[in-house]
């Protein structure tokens, strides 16, 4: 059970919105890259301004714009025929590169080391990896958990919150990061077993 188990009622909010976006010409590929931008910069912004704790109320903002847009591009790609194979690869490698650059700030917020958020970027990435990699063996794209796309942002959206609201995270959160690379191994390992499971 994942965050990615509501998305059919997210999806269903988000139609007319949708059916506006057709209307006006936007591209599910223009959606897919703006999410993919936006996400660079607010991650190069927090980087850069670490110290200032107050701007990563951005993030929690941003992590639920893009859930949004990340919808809005799939259905766009689904119910308007605008699926493409570069589609496709705009779809995994933006999403890819947008967690990749908002997780990044935490490196350098205490009490968290930049290993251990480099840890939990890299295994990530992974299991998106791994979920592609589904659909190149005869199974579909898988999106197991434990600790899927989505619920890496509620987690980071949450910390940034946090750390927006009181100024610094505190000491017993040091452990949060190696949970989380925990929790995303097993989510590696779900995802090709499920895989393998559903091609027999």
């Amino acid at each position: 059970m994942t965050l990615y188990d509501i998305k059919p009622r997210f999806q269903s909010l988000l139609r007319p919105l949708v059916k506006r976006f057709a209307e006006a010409g936007v591209t599910a590929n223009q959606v897919t890259i703006a999410a993919a931008l936006g996400s660079v910069i607010l991650g190069f912004l927090l980087f850069y301004n670490a110290n200032n704790y107050s701007l990563f109320l951005l993030l929690p903002l941003w992590m639920f714009v893009r859930m949004a847009l990340n919808a809005i591009d799939g259905m766009l790609a689904r119910e308007f025929n605008q699926q493409s194979h570069l589609g496709a690869y705009l779809n995994e490698l933006c999403d890819v590169i947008a967690d990749a650059a908002l997780f990044l700030p935490f490196a350098l917020v205490a009490p968290f080391s930049s290993f251990s958020v480099m840890l939990v970027i890299f295994l990530a990435t992974l299991s998106e990896f791994a979920g592609c990699l589904g659909s190149s063996v005869g199974a579909s794209r898988r999106y197991d958990g434990p600790m899927g796309k989505s619920d890496r942002a509620l987690v980071f959206g949450a910390l940034g919150l946090w750390l927006g609201i009181t100024g610094g995270l505190p000491e017993w959160l040091l452990w949060l990061m190696p949970v989380m690379s925990l929790l995303i191994a097993l989510t590696v390992v779900n995802r090709v077993k499920r895989a393998l499971t559903e091609i027999k």
